[in-house]
C-alpha cells in the first residue's frame, strides 16, 4: 500500500487496518483461536460503536474488551474491539459477515486471531543485551514469539543462541559492497524459506535495503538507542553526552525506507545528569532498551497497533 500522509484525510480512512496486516496475516487463520480482535478505522461519525457492537451480539460473540480513539483534528475514528467467537466460525466466515456493516460506515477493519504467537527471526549485531532479553522473554512464555532463527553479521551471538536451544545462523557482511549485496540476498532468501511472520532488529546494525524493508513491512520492528527523533544514526549515547541531556530514552519501532523514521511503537526515558560518563550513559540505556523492544513487540503480537500514515495509534 502506498505511504500516506497523515494530513491526507481523505485516504487516512483506508490505511491503518490494510498497513497493519502483511506477513503474519495468513497465519492467524491456522490458529486455534479462543477470542478474535477486530481492528478499524474510518471518518469519524455518529453509530459506529453502537453499529460494531450490535454486530457482535447478532452473531452470538461476547465483547471482552473494547477501547476507542477519536482524531478530533483529522476526524479519524480507531478502535479495537475483542470478543469471543461463536463456535465453528473462521476469520473468513467473520470477514464476510462483517462486510455489509463495514461498507455501511465505510470502515477498514481486519481481523486477529488470539493467541497469536507469530515465526520469529532476531537479527542482531554485537550488542546482545537485547537478543539475551528476547530469548529469555520467549523461554518463560512472557512473549509470546516462536523463534526460528537468530541471524547475525558476527559470531558473537553463537553461544547464547546455543544455550537457548536456538538456530544460530552467521551471515557475515564483506567490506565490499559485492560481499553486502551478496549477505543482503542470503538474508531475503533465509528469511522467506522459514516462512517468517515477524523480523526483530535487536540492535542489528546494518542498515537493510529497501528491498528487504518493502517486503517486511509493516512486520519488522527495531529499537534504535535514543529517544527519537533525537539523536539519529550511530553514537546517540556519545552525542547525548556532549549534548549534556538530562534525559536519554529508547525507541522502538517499525522499519521503513527512511533509516531511523518508521512509525514509532514504544518509547521511554530514565533521567541522567552531568555525572554520567557515556559508558554510564549506554549501561543505564541498555537497561532501557530490552523493556522497550519488548513492551513494542508485545503490542505487535497482541495486535494492539494501527499504522496510520508515518504514525501509530496503540491501544492499551
Amino acid at each position: 500500500m502506498k505511504r500516506l500522509d497523515f494530513g491526507d484525510v481523505a485516504q487516512l480512512a483506508r490505511a491503518p487496518a490494510l498497513q497493519a496486516g502483511g506477513r503474519g496475516f495468513e497465519s492467524h487463520r491456522l490458529h486455534n483461536m479462543s477470542s478474535v480482535v477486530l481492528l478499524l478505522s474510518c471518518r469519524d461519525r455518529a453509530g459506529i460503536v453502537a453499529g460494531v457492537s450490535g454486530w457482535v451480539a447478532s452473531i452470538g460473540g461476547n465483547i471482552i474488551d473494547a477501547q476507542q480513539h477519536t482524531d478530533a483534528q483529522d476526524g479519524m475514528f480507531f478502535q479495537r474491539v475483542q470478543f469471543t467467537p461463536p463456535d465453528g466460525v473462521d476469520l473468513d466466515d467473520l470477514e464476510q459477515r462483517f462486510a455489509v456493516i463495514a461498507r455501511e460506515l465505510g470502515l477498514d477493519y481486519r481481523f486477529c486471531a488470539l493467541p497469536y504467537r507469530p515465526r520469529t527471526a532476531i537479527l542482531v549485531s554485537k550488542h546482545l543485551h537485547c537478543l539475551s532479553d528476547l530469548l529469555s522473554r520467549a523461554h518463560l512464555h512472557d512473549l509470546p514469539i516462536d523463534v526460528h532463527a537468530v541471524i547475525s553479521n558476527h559470531p558473537d551471538a553463537q553461544e547464547i543462541s546455543d544455550m537457548y536451544r536456538q538456530r544460530f545462523v552467521h551471515l557475515p557482511a564483506g567490506a565490499q559492497h559485492e560481499g553486502r549485496a551478496d549477505q543482503e540476498r542470503q538474508l531475503a532468501s533465509l528469511l522467506d524459506s522459514l516462512s517468517i511472520d515477524l523480523v526483530i532488529l535487536a540492535r542489528y546494525m546494518l542498515v537493510l535495503p529497501k528491498s528487504i524493508v518493502d517486503a517486511w513491512y509493516p512486520n519488522m520492528i527495531n529499537i534504535h538507542h535514543s529517544f527519537l527523533p533525537s539523536f539519529v544514526g550511530a553514537n546517540p549515547y556519545r552525542q547525548a553526552h556532549d549534548r549534556g541531556v538530562k534525559i536519554i530514552g529508547a525507541t522502538a519501532h517499525y522499519v521503513s525506507e527512511v533509516l531511523d523514521e518508521g512509525p514509532i511503537i514504544a518509547q521511554d526515558v530514565v533521567r541522567v545528569s552531568h555525572r554520567d560518563d557515556v559508558q554510564e550513559l549506554s549501561r543505564r540505556g541498555r537497561d532501557l532498551e530490552t523493556v522497550v523492544l519488548a513492551n513494542a513487540v508485545r503490542a505487535h503480537v497482541e495486535h494492539r497497533v494501527l499504522v496510520v500514515g508515518n504514525r501509530t495509534v496503540v491501544f492499551e
